[in-house]
């Protein structure tokens, strides 16, 4: 009975961990839970990780598996717009976050070959391979870095200021040392010194508080520039049933011409979200320059998410327009969401009768250039959909650049909390590049956010509306822009040097 009690265990205390981790994300970013999660994760993984590299292993699983099914489980709802994809649902639900979990497993299994105990040296070997695991797991197999730990900090602005200078990964990983610091009260210390380490997270929390709101109110004294020209977010909240529907084309345009309100007198660039003309590709939308002719002057330009294709293949794209519809710039997707856009082993699955979750059965192509979008030289940097949520190397061009252009077709997160933390990603892309972000997204939020992640305004994912832009603040390049995630292995090498001195010490 005993035996049967401690597997039990095994699975359900750090299960309700994760679970419970999972509510210091956005919307609810309860941050301070995580002073409590770690460190009892932490301290049940030192008192069991003596029993096997396996049960180490299953407690990392197991936390990961709370974490992810709480906060992820709106991928099912991808699945409800075709009747062959539902069968799928009670899979997505418990295999994905499984997967993601084991590399919570990984993080735990790998600590457990180091003698953990009741020292500090068990919390940086621990921040070290959780922050490494979630890093690989941003990358691997095209990666997914949703919901990262350091996503609890989303509603404090002040705090990821430093986000500039060392960027999410490096970030991520103080914030994990952080969150365990308070397992020191369990450890073999002395009254004296366990406060001293209290006192020490309190003491850099008000110093990090206090910096960003430095930076936050210096940024406030720099003057604005105007623009030759209006930018207009526009958030049509379109329902994605519709597209499913085959709803006349021409309805929808007509729709978004209503929304986007144009005054053929002012100089406007009009900047329509990802996905709002599913049904047709960029080479026929010609069949409709009469409404665009005939709403829209040639004092006006056109930014769109629409599907384009050459001879052999089909991409995602962000393109440019005049009045007429003449192209003037095409960026082409280059991070594909796999499964929604593009099918993992397309060969394999498709004689399984497996197709993408998107329209059309064949999978989008990867372009892999990323060239800046010019418009009376003020430049964007284009991103589409999920291409926001990946820290480092989005700039690909090292170009100068005035505004992170994102457009987004959030409607495959349904009634849920994936528009808000997809959202999330523009707060940290932005402090980190130093740049104006503006985001279009239909049945998302769409935004205008500053180079320090201050939300100027915004449209909730359930109205319709329009964000109007004709001026900026200019910012300074940022570290973390020059030098990327190399940072993040910066700290690493830290992080084992000083393992590495503390072990010796014991010694």
């Amino acid at each position: 009975m005993f035996l049967l009690q401690n597997k039990i265990s095994t699975y359900i205390i750090p299960f309700v961990l994760g679970l419970t981790t999972s509510f210091s994300l956005p919307p609810y970013n309860l941050f301070f839970i995580n002073f409590l999660t770690f460190p009892f994760l932490l301290i049940y993984l030192i008192y069991n990780y003596k029993k096997g590299k396996v049960t180490s292993f299953k407690i990392g699983l197991m936390f990961g598996f709370g974490y992810f099914i709480s906060n992820l489980y709106w991928i099912t709802n991808a699945l409800t717009f075709e009747e062959n994809f539902k069968p799928l649902i009670p899979f997505a639900l418990i295999l994905i976050p499984l997967f993601l979990g084991s590399f919570y497993g990984v993080a735990t299994f790998l600590s457990s070959f180091f003698s953990l105990d009741k020292k500090f040296s068990s919390v940086l070997i621990f921040s070290f391979f959780f922050s490494l695991i979630e890093f690989i797991r941003s990358f691997i197999l095209g990666g997914f870095p949703w919901n990262l730990i350091a996503f609890s900090w989303t509603n404090n602005i002040n705090f990821l200021q430093i986000l500039s200078i060392v960027g999410t990964y490096s970030f991520n990983l103080l914030s994990i040392t952080f969150f365990l610091l308070p397992t020191v009260i369990f450890f073999n210390y002395k009254k004296t010194t366990k406060l001293i380490f209290l006192f020490f997270i309190f003491t850099t929390l008000f110093l990090n508080f206090l910096y960003g709101s430095f930076i936050l109110k210096k940024n406030n004294q720099i003057n604005e520039v105007n623009l030759d020209f209006s930018i207009k977010i526009i958030s049509p909240d379109i329902d994605i049933n519709r597209y499913f529907q085959n709803e006349e084309i021409e309805k929808i345009i007509l729709e978004l011409v209503k929304i986007s309100n144009p005054n053929e007198l002012e100089k406007t660039v009009f900047i329509f979200p990802e996905g709002v003309l599913p049904n047709i590709y960029l080479e026929d939308l010609k069949n409709y320059s009469y409404i665009f002719e005939k709403n829209y002057s040639k004092k006006h330009k056109i930014i769109m998410g629409i599907n384009s294709k050459d001879d052999i293949e089909v991409f995602n794209s962000m393109v440019v327009l005049d009045n007429n519809l003449n192209i003037l710039d095409q960026y082409n997707k280059n991070k594909l969401v796999p499964f929604g856009e593009y099918l993992p082993f397309e060969n394999l699955l498709k004689k399984l009768g497996i197709k993408k979750i998107t329209q059309g059965y064949g999978s989008f192509a990867m372009d892999n250039k990323r060239n800046m979008i010019n418009i009376d030289n003020i430049n964007f940097l284009p991103l589409i959909c999920y291409e926001i949520i990946y820290s480092g190397n989005i700039n690909k061009t090292n170009s100068n650049f005035d505004f992170i252009l994102n457009i987004s077709e959030d409607g495959w997160f349904g009634n849920s909390v994936g528009p808000i933390q997809h959202f999330s990603h523009s707060i940290f892309r932005s402090i980190e590049e130093g740049k104006n972000l503006i985001r279009s997204a239909n049945n998302g939020i769409s935004a205008f956010i500053n180079s320090n992640g201050e939300i100027i305004e915004y449209i909730e994912s359930t109205e319709k509306g329009v964000i109007e832009i004709k001026n900026f603040k200019q910012s300074k390049k940022t570290v973390f822009s020059s030098f990327g995630n190399k940072i993040f292995f910066y700290f690493l090498l830290i992080y084992i040097t000083l393992i590495f001195f503390l072990k010796k010490i014991k010694r």
